[in-house]
């Protein structure tokens, strides 16, 4: 499957609603340059999605600070949000991985042959975090360039997760942050807190077949059996 129809399958999945897509009306030759184009000023961006045709979010680096509230119990858990140039972005990945401490747990998550806006989740508990790291390094085309997977990591005794999500934003959520700042900033990743992401305007998602049976081949090698 060519790059073009990739992007197509599904063009406004997971996009805000809106009553007029940007992508309306264009023309297949004009579609496709626009969808070819990776580079944003010195900002690249994995081949996992791509913004509106009229650029209502211009990918960027950096990250910024939010706050997640669980709607049943009404707790309050600080969020940092960061997003980096396809470049660094895996390396920067398993360096902020290392604020969860020796063993972790991991989840899996998937929109692959799901419906519309669905997904599923798969648990892995208790695997080592080196090991974790040495089967991702395996898979390092999955994590960067299928729009249909993320991954979460967390460790409930610190308690902290890390996200590297479908987009590709890499989302750290816990009471303290401090260590998952402090390796933005050495990857020359700033805080920009007025920064806006590709999921806050409308985006499309590439993934395909390749990436389906390469997801399968992650499961296996994590030991899920969902």
């Amino acid at each position: 499957m060519s790059f073009i129809q990739r992007f197509t399958r599904n063009p406004t999945r997971d996009s805000q609603t809106q009553t007029h897509s940007s992508f309306e009306d264009l023309s297949e030759d004009q579609l496709e340059t626009h969808l070819r184009i990776a580079r944003y000023g010195s900002f690249t961006l994995t081949d996992a999605v791509r913004p509106s045709y009229d650029l209502q979010v211009v990918p960027r680096a950096g990250f910024r600070h939010d706050r997640y509230r669980d709607e049943e119990t009404g707790i309050e858990i600080p969020v940092l949000m960061g997003a980096a140039s396809r470049e660094a972005i895996v390396d920067l990945y398993f360096d902020l991985l290392d604020p969860l401490g020796d063993e972790v747990d991991v989840v899996l998550e998937t929109s692959h042959e799901c419906d519309h806006g669905g997904h599923r989740d798969m648990v892995r508990e208790a695997i080592d975090l080196p090991i974790l790291k040495s089967i991702l390094m395996d898979y390092e085309d999955l994590l960067l360039d299928d729009g249909c997977m993320g991954i979460a990591v967390m460790n409930p005794s610190i308690p902290l997760e890390l996200q590297f999500d479908e987009h590709k934003l890499l989302i750290a959520y816990g009471q303290n942050l401090r260590a998952f700042e402090e390796i933005f900033a050495d990857y020359g990743v700033r805080c920009e807190e007025g920064i806006r992401f590709i999921t806050e305007a409308e985006h499309v998602h590439s993934s395909s077949e390749d990436f389906i049976e390469r997801f399968q081949s992650l499961k296996y090698d994590l030991g899920i059996d969902v």
